[in-house]
């Protein structure tokens, strides 16, 4: 258990090394850079019955409108990351079936009639306000013990960066490359009693780019 703990520290200490060292998104982009428009939800819940007991099963998800007035189709490979303070990261999509989709859909037919799952939202956004995309970032329940997490949202934007790993080396001795991309960052705190899982929710803490 110690060995596994301290593993996790080293780790951290890394991440921490590399984030340190990480550039800043560009405030004026560069020529043939491109970043969205987005817009997004607060986190919500809801709860899926799983299992022979149907013993409901909790989820978190946001929507995001993205609309591209780039002048240009771009590519769309999206990353959706949730990090608590407890050092859980769980990616987006992990655990989601198709019955939650549609649970969150029907939820939000009114004001999002074309709403999408993030695995079915294409590898394309066309430009244009006519091809605005809704979609449904959808994570499974998360440490019951944290008090603070970060959503992530990679996949807005084709800017980069490269910067030295701390630690690793090629077979030449030079430091191996870490690729960053231009990130959305989303971060909260939680409120309400955590034991009475049903009652939590998020208290917004604001938003900033960073490459991750």
């Amino acid at each position: 258990m110690k060995r596994f703990f301290y593993g996790i520290l080293g780790i951290w200490a890394v991440v921490a090394c590399v984030c340190l060292a990480a550039p800043e998104p560009a405030i004026v982009p560069a020529p043939g850079q491109w970043t969205l428009d987005m817009e997004f939800t607060h986190p919500q819940q809801i709860a899926l019955p799983r299992g022979s007991d149907k013993k409901p099963m909790q989820f978190w998800y946001t929507i995001i409108t993205l609309t591209n007035n780039t002048g240009n189709d771009v590519d769309f490979y999206p990353k959706c990351d949730l990090m608590t303070d407890s050092f859980q990261i769980i990616p987006a999509g992990k655990f989601v079936s198709s019955m939650l989709f549609n649970q969150i859909k029907r939820r939000h037919r009114s004001k999002y009639p074309f709403l999408e799952p993030l695995d079915n939202a294409g590898a394309k956004i066309l430009q244009g306000e006519d091809n605005t995309k809704d979609i449904a970032v959808i994570w499974p329940d998360f440490d019951t013990q944290a008090k603070s997490l970060q959503l992530f949202i990679t996949g807005l934007s084709n800017e980069t960066a490269a910067v030295d790993h701390p630690a690793s080396k090629d077979e030449r001795g030079e430091p191996l490359k870490v690729f960053l991309r231009k990130t959305l960052e989303l971060s909260y705190s939680l409120r309400g009693d955590q034991a009475l899982r049903a009652n939590a929710s998020f208290a917004y803490q604001g938003k900033r780019w960073i490459m991750r």
